[in-house]
């Protein structure tokens, strides 16, 4: 049970924090300055950096640790789901948005912006499946 707690609980702070970056802080890359946007994308870069990751690597590592150890009663086929919605994510993540990213450390680009925020929802949606399912996998464990 504390696994599927800590699980659950990397997975739902980031559902918080990537609707956050949804909604808030990738539309606003279209308002900062042109002179400063490539300090402002290093820094976004680094400092997302220490809250994104650490969530991610526990994230990954509670999801494949449930599916080798499931604790009685989970359905196997769920905690697959679980883990093909996070591969989902992790492509998007090195295929889309990192990328992206490194265009925009080169500068301010708004047609880059404009696709950051686009395939981001990819991942929005994906984090969203995993924050419900990880909800349900905990209620079947207490149950």
């Amino acid at each position: 049970m504390v696994l599927l707690l800590i699980h659950a609980g990397a997975t739902l702070a980031i559902v918080g924090l990537i609707w956050f970056v949804q909604i808030v802080h990738y539309p606003l890359f279209e308002l900062a300055s042109k002179s400063r946007f490539e300090l402002f994308a290093a820094q976004h870069q680094r400092r997302t950096s220490y809250v994104v990751v650490p969530l991610m690597m526990t994230e990954a590592a509670t999801a494949l640790t449930l599916l080798v150890a499931s604790p009685p009663g989970l359905e196997r086929a769920l905690l697959w789901l679980g883990l093909l919605l996070l591969a989902v994510i992790w492509l998007s993540t090195g295929l889309f948005q990192v990328p992206l990213h490194r265009r925009l450390a080169n500068g301010r680009d708004a047609a880059a912006i404009r696709r950051l925020v686009t395939s981001n929802w990819l991942r929005t949606v994906a984090w969203t499946a995993r924050g419900a399912l990880a909800l349900f996998l905990l209620a079947e464990a207490w149950r």
